[in-house]
């Protein structure tokens, strides 16, 4: 990406300033603000998958039951963003699984290093859990989550299938000139 130069002599501006961001773990206060946040990054038009697995007892279930995952971005006392996820150790397995379940940054703020922060922050806390495998999904044409998890050495990208059905549409009854009766 190239950056604006002011004239030959000067540095390279770039194009919004680094924030100064603190990483704290979420409080109880802070689950409507995450929530709401969340509407507004995982809306039906733009992530119809993650939409509709987004309500406020996917947050609350997170934090209730691994609050020590669930981190807030803050810059002067807003938060600006949030990272919630969870581990899981499977039966007869050594192994611990890191999973981040949710990353998300107001869109005023995105292109700040937010993201970057909250996981960098997050994978550190999986490492002290000892979790040895991070995983994560997104939507399979969400690009730039692929490339953004990518740049932190995610790789095996597999796509998944999701496949509904409406249920609230009604059949529609067939015109009566377009049946024909049998003698």
């Amino acid at each position: 990406m190239a950056k604006k130069m002011n004239d030959k002599n000067q540095k390279p501006k770039s194009r919004k300033k680094r924030l100064d961001i603190e990483i704290r773990e979420m409080e109880i206060d802070d689950i409507a603000t995450v929530f709401h946040m969340g509407e507004k990054i995982f809306t039906s038009e733009d992530a119809p998958n993650l939409y509709r697995t987004w309500d406020e007892y996917e947050v609350i279930n997170l934090f209730q039951s691994n609050s020590e995952y669930c981190l807030v971005a803050e810059h002067k006392e807003i938060i600006v963003g949030f990272v919630l996820g969870t581990t899981v150790t499977k039966q007869r397995s050594a192994w611990k699984y890191g999973i981040l379940v949710w990353l998300g940054v107001h869109p005023d703020y995105m292109g700040r290093r937010v993201a970057t922060r909250l996981f960098r922050h997050f994978q550190s806390l999986m490492k002290e859990e000892g979790a040895r495998i991070l995983l994560m999904d997104t939507e399979a044409d969400n690009e730039p989550a692929i490339q953004f998890f990518e740049k932190f050495g995610f790789g095996n990208v597999e796509e998944h299938i999701y496949m509904s059905k409406n249920l609230s549409k009604r059949k529609r009854k067939p015109k009566k000139n377009n049946r024909k009766k049998k003698d």
